[in-house]
């Protein structure tokens, strides 16, 4: 039976257009689903988009839209975005789906019935830009840190999912690995939340937002947010709400910004125990993008939308830059101008020069042919290295690896000058020991590439593969 794996992205809210921020995120969740793939496990990939609640709602009214027609037009531009980026989920899901809608009441009504949602009143900071209550020490200057807006009071009468009753046994979960969260630093940010102020019961429900999917119990009240999107992880499978786990189930990773860290540390995983379904394996955190060192923003107008950087360097170019540009877990600060650099360097430069010297070599001193001699490849261990570093999520670590041996190989050219052997019949032998060496070793690295860079990656690999060999065009053009 083959093994499984199942990655998810958050589900986007449809408050604006994709910003690098999702991308960043839906690239890393699409090279894991190939880099699976590529082990031959069977592999499932889910994204999609978070269409209801208040926000949702004042928005579209703003925008001079019904709320269906506004988020419509939302979700398809982050479809767009993602096909422009060359990514390719199993399933892209939407809260508004029939489908998704239908198993979320069936889903609620059954934590109900077992009385782990009762009808109470929510008193409490709401941040509306959030959807999330915030309690009074979370604000920074009495403001929402990552809105900058004052929370409002709200008291209304309001359904509750009984959170504090599996503070105890999530905290152990988490403390001893069964629910991991990576990296250790959000780990122990999510155990000191728990041990400082325990869960508190939540709101489930909101008595006069009509734009979400209404309680099944009482049609006088619409389900809360997060309650709906959370379940997604489930639907985007095909599960109806009912007692069955879904095939892909448990999701290996669930991967996401540490904005949302929180509510997937305690609501999500909690719903789970209440519906008897096992917990995920693992919460990835990453960090956010600064651009030019400031936070993206509106009003600064440095929000940098996916197609911007597919126009300027190509969506193979785009996915390496973003994924090389930071440890996956750490905040990062990039500019187009340290990207041109770095696309110049790694790209054009360092592996589309590799790729030249090797394929004009083959045409020029072995009739387009790799020649049939037995070589290494070098460096030798470098799968294992980028397997390694994969299993890990350490993505700019496996750039760096596979980037490494292409500095490697021209080095190697630099130094055995295969143009000298090519000059004496007697070194025909060496000559072609080198060229089998530094195409072989070529088509590892492509190999280990294709996650990342699937389009480049085919390319090199069908260069090497054709009946003749030929130097062909440049892979990347210099800026």
């Amino acid at each position: 039976m083959k093994k499984k794996f199942y990655v998810t992205t958050p589900i986007y809210y449809v408050n604006n257009k994709p910003h690098i921020g999702h991308a960043y995120t839906t690239i890393a969740a699409d090279v894991l689903a190939r880099f699976y793939r590529q082990k031959e496990f069977d592999t499932f990939f889910l994204t999609g988009t978070d269409e209801h609640g208040a926000n949702i709602e004042a928005i579209a009214k703003t925008a001079g839209q019904e709320p269906q027609a506004f988020v419509d037009g939302i979700a398809e531009s982050f479809k767009q975005a993602w096909k422009l980026l060359d990514i390719k989920p199993d399933r892209f899901i939407r809260t508004t789906e029939s489908r998704h809608m239908a198993a979320v009441q069936t889903a609620l009504k059954k934590i109900y019935e077992q009385g782990d949602i009762y009808l109470g009143e929510y008193s409490g900071l709401y941040c509306p830009k959030c959807e999330q209550f915030k309690n009074a020490k979370d604000l920074v200057d009495g403001l929402c840190p990552d809105h900058k807006i004052a929370p409002q009071q709200m008291d209304e009468a309001s359904y509750m999912f009984k959170l504090s009753k599996y503070s105890d046994i999530l905290l152990k979960k988490i403390e001893s690995g069964e629910l991991e969260i990576f990296p250790l630093e959000r780990k122990n940010e999510v155990v000191s939340f728990y041990r400082q102020d325990g869960l508190q019961d939540v709101s489930f429900s909101r008595k006069n937002v009509s734009w979400g999917i209404p309680l099944p119990w009482d049609k006088t009240h619409t389900t809360y947010v997060w309650a709906d999107a959370f379940l997604n992880y489930l639907t985007g499978l095909d599960w109806a709400g009912d007692n069955t786990v879904p095939d892909f189930w448990p999701a290996d990773v669930h991967l996401m910004s540490k904005d949302i860290l929180r509510v997937h540390a305690t609501i999500w995983p909690a719903m789970l125990l209440s519906l008897g379904l096992p917990l995920p394996k693992k919460l990835f955190i990453h960090g956010y993008f600064l651009v030019d060192g400031q936070k993206m923003s509106k009003s600064i107008g440095n929000v940098i939308a996916p197609a911007e950087l597919v126009a300027r360097y190509g969506a193979d170019a785009t996915r390496y830059l973003l994924l090389s540009a930071t440890p996956f877990g750490n905040d990062g600060d990039i500019s187009l101008e340290g990207f041109d650099e770095k696309y110049n360097a790694d790209l054009a430069n360092n592996l589309g020069n590799l790729v030249s010297r090797v394929t004009n070599m083959l045409e020029q001193y072995c009739g387009g042919k790799i020649p049939d001699r037995e070589a290494t490849t070098i460096p030798p261990n470098l799968e294992q290295q980028v397997s390694q570093a994969m299993s890990e999520l350490k993505f700019e670590s496996a750039l760096r690896l596979i980037r490494d041996s292409w500095s490697v190989l021209n080095l190697y050219i630099d130094e055995h000058k295969p143009w000298d052997m090519a000059k004496d019949p007697a070194r025909q032998g060496e000559l072609e020991i080198s060229l089998s060496l530094l195409a072989n070793s070529m088509l590892v690295s492509a190999g280990l590439l294709e996650p990342f860079l699937p389009g480049t990656a085919e390319k090199i690999i069908g260069t090497f593969a054709a009946e003749k060999i030929i130097k062909g065009e440049a892979l990347f053009r210099r800026i």
